[in-house]
């Protein structure tokens, strides 16, 4: 019987601990939530972000000209298997794409998937004014590319 048992913890107790880390990762990047905003060569940008309570973060982009929605994206910030914590990407609706953390500082994410043909590589970022950054790269077309957007908090009201 203690065999047994021991077995079973030997079989479970890494699993506890990595739903632990996991939600030790997702409480560090609590200074994502929020309304983001910004506004770049006429296009209205909008990211907001859910707290990271309750297994993962939920997100959502929104991209506008003269009114109209131009863009749209969801995401997710989850617990994903051994991988840790994963960013899933879903560009205007479509199958999200998988980008894990390999770096998470208190203000700093960085998520990648190397086998993605654009982007590899998604950063987040708050800088000490408040203002949020998020930064895709990847090499397209045998070049290295990148875009990088800047958000200021929506206040509460």
């Amino acid at each position: 019987m203690r065999i047994r048992v021991a077995l079973l913890v030997a079989i479970l107790v890494p699993g506890i601990r990595q739903v632990a880390a996991a939600d030790t990762d997702l409480a560090r990047l609590a200074w994502m939530e929020g309304t983001w905003r910004s506004t770049s060569n006429g296009v209205a940008m909008e990211e907001i972000w859910s707290s990271p309570a309750k297994g993962g973060l939920i997100g959502m982009h929104r991209d506008a000209r003269d009114g109209r929605m131009i863009s749209f994206e969801f995401f997710r910030i989850v617990p994903r298997d051994s991988s840790g914590i994963c960013y899933m990407a879903s560009p205007m609706g479509r199958p999200a794409v998988a980008f894990c953390a390999n770096a998470i500082g208190d203000r700093r994410v960085v998520f990648e998937n190397p086998e993605h043909d654009f982007p590899q590589r998604i950063m987040y970022w708050l800088e000490s004014g408040g203002r949020m950054h998020a930064r895709i790269e990847g090499v397209r077309a045998g070049i290295l590319r990148s875009e990088e957007w800047v958000w200021i908090r929506k206040a509460a009201r």
